[in-house]
């Protein structure tokens, strides 16, 4: 079971990630959440960016979600998804399962490619 940090400052677009998260059989933490293993992060508004910054540094695989399109500094950070609301929650499930699958095989020491 992998830990995901959900920072998004909407109530029910964080629910729906965390639904995602608790059926693909994961643990959804929040932003207080210390060691985890992908972030579903929205960049764009409150400190999203700054989070998906220091995630980033500890080589933590992001995965942006925002109704705005992507800027220069959150593509920087070379997220693995950047999706625009409203996106189906398939694809947050797919993008998911890819960053954990590809973590899982790093860490077996497999390639992921």
């Amino acid at each position: 079971m992998a830990r995901v940090l959900i920072s998004e400052p909407h109530e029910d677009i964080e629910a729906l990630l965390r639904l995602v998260v608790v059926r693909l059989g994961h643990d959804p933490v929040g932003p207080e959440g210390d060691a985890v293993d992908a972030a579903v992060i929205e960049p764009c508004v409150g400190d999203g960016l700054r989070l998906a910054r220091t995630l980033r540094a500890r080589n933590v695989p992001l995965l942006f979600t925002s109704i705005y399109p992507p800027t220069f500094e959150a593509l920087e950070l070379e997220p693995a998804a950047y999706l625009v609301k409203p996106f189906p929650l398939s694809a947050i499930q797919r993008a998911l399962e890819a960053v954990l699958t590809d973590k899982a095989l790093s860490a077996a020491g497999g390639r992921s490619d």
